[in-house]
């Protein structure tokens, strides 16, 4: 008998704030372009005040790519932690209905942080800068780690973010083990390369123990090898993991296992807003994967499905993501 589950994603539960605003904007509130940057409460607040909000969903890396797996079919569950919030009450409703299970317990009333959220200033040129205020995501912990659930799933999917977390490490830590104990796989995305930075260590032993898909983009993956040259970075993880799928723009992505290197071009789209580019990357080639598809098949889902969501506001998917793959001809 099949399992229940075909991905269960861990990660930082968030609710995404979306605004366009101008590159003038950014540099007279001190926003640093292009990535995420950790803020407390007050900021989050300051800044939802000078912003105007075009659109707020549920979120968060993980979170992205468990959705575009549902939408495509699949058979998904979310663990991450919010507060029984207004925005926390936003995340659950909004997972539920793309039919994701989402169980995890909220966090304690007494508890003083909030349900995090990412305020996402999306600039003319499509690029964005996150400003992320973790809440109560941080506290997530080893007993919000349900065995039975993660033993009844192919593959977990784990957000490189939710390493900031003080007990994030042991509730990976038991999620890995309890899904290896009965033959499930196990994937890692880089999530950022600040975040590569601060991890690279704990990163790079779970990469070669435990890792059997890693996802990443160009610069994540030389900020983990510490070289500039992609090829190079390419070349030294492809000896760390069983396969490695690693984005690189308007390049396409690479595809490695220890049997071949695949490239595959980017699908050419006006770029609206990278948000959730990677994420939803991760989401195509996953739901691929678990399909019983190819590595190349996989990676061209990949791009076809980071190419619709960049074409849009937002880090969820708008359209039909298989009837895209069947105008591509690779359904």
């Amino acid at each position: 008998m099949g399992k229940k589950y075909q991905v269960i994603g861990i990660g930082n539960a968030m609710v995404d704030i979306l605004c366009y605003e101008n590159e003038e904007f950014l540099n007279s509130h001190s926003i640093a372009k292009g990535i995420m940057q950790l803020i407390d409460i007050s900021r989050a607040k300051q800044l939802h005040e000078i912003i105007t909000v075009s659109k707020s969903e549920s979120g968060g890396s993980a979170a992205n790519t468990i959705a575009g797996i549902a939408k495509l079919g699949g058979k998904t569950a979310y663990v991450g932690k919010v507060k029984n919030d207004p925005l926390g009450i936003l995340f659950a409703n909004d997972l539920k209905k793309q039919n994701v299970v989402y169980n995890t317990p909220f966090s304690p009333e007494k508890n003083i942080d909030e349900t995090g959220r990412c305020t996402i200033i999306v600039t003319p040129d499509g690029e964005r800068s996150m400003n992320t205020y973790l809440g109560v995501t941080e506290y997530l912990k080893a007993s919000d780690i349900d065995e039975a659930q993660i033993k009844d799933t192919e593959w977990i999917y784990l957000e490189g973010y939710r390493f900031d977390g003080p007990e994030s490490h042991e509730a990976f830590n038991k999620a890995i083990k309890a899904c290896k104990s009965v033959d499930g796989k196990v994937s890692l995305t880089l999530s950022d390369p600040f975040c590569v930075e601060r991890h690279r260590e704990a990163f790079h032993n779970m990469i070669k123990s435990d890792i059997d898909l890693l996802f990443c983009n160009e610069f994540e993956l030389k900020a983990m090898y510490q070289t500039n040259d992609l090829n190079q970075a390419l070349k030294l993880c492809s000896n760390d993991v069983g396969i490695l799928a690693c984005t690189a723009a308007e390049n396409g992505a690479f595809i490695i296992n220890k049997s071949e290197k695949i490239h595959i071009p980017a699908i050419p789209t006006k770029i609206v807003d990278a948000t959730g580019a990677g994420d939803m990357f991760a989401g195509g080639f996953l739901w691929g994967l678990t399909e019983g598809y190819d590595l190349a098949t996989c990676g061209k889902m990949g791009c076809i499905a980071a190419s619709e969501i960049i074409s849009h506001l937002g880090a969820r998917a708008e359209k039909d993501l298989k009837k895209l793959f069947k105008e591509n001809e690779i359904l």
